[in-house]
């Protein structure tokens, strides 16, 4: 995957057009990548792991996704993410007094069929959010599995309210 090439690629093509081209791009690129989707611009892609997102969904701009090897992303179809969001698969665990960030550590994250991600929020490796949920804007999603139609909001985030799941 060049992510390298993907970021610099989207920092110059406009913010909110030309969806068909920037697909094609990104699978080329080595992105899966469904039709329908929208990758707004500035979008960035970092690490060693895969990144698939799913048929129409919508990115909103300066949205990151960081992997590590074996710790991929995975947006489902229909999803909403709003401006700023940043998933994040990798961490570490806490080491000693010498250096508090210890040995590396990497979680895969899933974000289930027609969720909607507000504006800011942070999705943290080992997080598994079911269909339908929403996550409120500046949110911190830690590493849980979370059920369907669930709003999740705060920091760390919290099961507030379980949504309505008709369609």
């Amino acid at each position: 995957m060049n992510y390298m090439l993907a970021n610099m690629l989207l920092a110059i093509l406009p913010m909110t057009r030309w969806f068909g081209l920037k697909r094609r791009i990104l699978r080329a690129l080595g992105i899966v990548i469904a039709d329908g989707a929208s990758v707004c611009g500035h979008v960035r892609f970092y690490g060693a792991g895969q990144v698939t997102i799913g048929q129409d969904t919508w990115v909103g701009p300066a949205t990151e996704f960081h992997t590590a090897s074996g710790a991929d992303i995975t947006i489902g179809d229909r999803c909403d993410i709003a401006p700023g969001v940043a998933f994040v698969t990798g961490s570490h665990d806490m080491g000693d007094a010498h250096r508090r960030a210890g040995r590396d550590i990497a979680a895969s994250i899933a974000i289930g069929a027609g969720t909607w991600i507000g504006a800011r929020a942070m999705i943290l490796g080992g997080a598994r959010i079911e269909t339908g949920s929403m996550i409120a804007a500046g949110s911190l999603v830690l590493a849980k599995s979370w059920p369907a139609n669930t709003l999740l909001m705060g920091t760390p985030a919290r099961a507030v309210r379980q949504l309505d799941g008709g369609q």
